[in-house]
């Protein structure tokens, strides 16, 4: 699935993905290939990937959006 974190200054990450783990606004949840269409708040903390291209990367956020969408995810940050 496709990735895509997004600051206000510059593209953090854009690549394909086996997993993401968020830092939702009542918890941290994941999102895998196919999930089902979501809006949803983040708040500070981590943004773990396991990447099909880079392996395991984590990006620090302090908040922001996320929309999932036909296995596209876009993080607002």
């Amino acid at each position: 699935m496709q990735l895509d974190i997004i600051t206000a200054d510059k593209t953090l990450f854009s690549g394909q993905v086996e997993m993401v783990t968020l830092p939702g606004s009542d918890g941290s949840f994941q999102v895998l290939k196919d999930h089902a269409a979501l809006v949803s708040s983040l708040v500070k903390g981590q943004v773990d990937i396991k990447s099909t291209e880079n392996g395991n990367q984590s990006f620090d956020i302090i908040g922001g959006v996320v929309e999932v969408l036909n296995n596209k995810v876009v993080v607002l940050a």
